[in-house]
């Protein structure tokens, strides 16, 4: 149920190389998109619904629904902004077992992912964040319960700096969960150009060729009162730990810092990370269970 989200930050440096070279300065470089797609929530037994969602533009986008389990009462409704790479079906391991949990989710691919037209490409991927607020707003089974933001990776970083600037958006949450989310596009690129040897001499030039403006670091300490929760793993090899902790000193309180095991963004392959989150939402305001570092699953050295 998982793919490998975020990969061109990690092990495609020498691509990356040319694509900087090429491209210059453009925020293409941050997404590596999939087209169509290759199975849908019903492979993992889940009911679901497809969405055309339409951009301000006119961009049509492609969504999937995905209800509370039937016979589960509606503990609220996640928006769930997934990575740079794939689409939709690369991404339904970060939220399958909410359903179960009582969340209906709202998974969408942005412009040029999947089934969504177009090409993703900064400032107007802003755009698709906002059809789907705006489908949330509307939608009558989403009314009067608690609303979630999850986004990991990319995913979560394109969410704080959309919050940032649409205050009328974060106030309607109730929580917000980011995972393995870069605090600057161009520190992590410079971390992925350092780890090759074709690239590594010119890592710190290359990677001013990386917008930087919309990262996470400028503009998390502008959403004060709604809690937040940031997942980052220690093994993460895409996207390093540092970039967690330095989003979690930046962001106001209130916050909690999870370090979790494991690859970039698989954080909920495992069940006690989905626990932590399902306990989160239970009080996100006095959430204070978190798990000491020695009692981190080790993926390595199963207890």
């Amino acid at each position: 149920m998982y793919s490998q989200p975020g990969k061109i930050f990690g092990t495609f440096a020498p691509l990356l190389l040319g694509l900087l070279l090429g491209l210059g300065g453009c925020s293409r470089l941050l997404f590596y998109p999939q087209p169509g797609l290759p199975f849908t929530p019903q492979r993992a037994g889940l009911e679901y619904r497809d969405l055309e969602l339409r951009a301000a533009d006119g961009t049509r986008l492609h969504a999937w629904w995905l209800p509370a389990r039937a016979g589960v009462a509606v503990n609220g409704t996640v928006l769930h902004l997934h990575g740079n790479g794939g689409n939709l079906a690369s991404h339904l391991g970060g939220s399958w077992w909410l359903p179960e949990q009582g969340y209906q989710v709202l998974m969408l691919d942005y412009r040029g992912y999947g089934l969504s037209a177009g090409d993703p490409a900064l400032p107007e991927l802003y755009q698709d964040i906002d059809a789907a607020f705006a489908w949330l707003e509307q939608a009558p089974e989403v009314q009067g319960k608690p609303l979630i933001l999850l986004g990991q990776s990319i995913g979560g970083a394109l969410a704080v700096h959309y919050l940032a600037g649409h205050p009328q958006r974060y106030e309607r949450l109730s929580a917000l969960v980011l995972d393995g989310v870069p605090a600057s596009y161009r520190e992590v690129a410079r971390y992925a150009l350092g780890n090759a040897w074709l690239t590594w001499p010119l890592q710190v030039p290359l990677s001013w060729l990386v917008p930087d403006g919309d990262s996470a670091i400028r503009s998390i300490r502008q959403l004060k009162g709604v809690p937040l929760l940031i997942y980052h793993s220690l093994d993460d090899q895409v996207v390093p730990l540092s970039n967690g902790v330095r989003l979690y000193q930046a962001a106001p309180p209130p916050r909690a810092f999870q370090p979790t095991r494991g690859g970039h963004v698989q954080t909920f392959a495992e069940p006690v990370w989905r626990e932590v989150m399902l306990r989160f939402l239970d009080d996100p305001q006095g959430f204070a269970g978190l798990r000491r570092l020695a009692e981190l699953p080790n993926p390595e050295n199963p207890q």
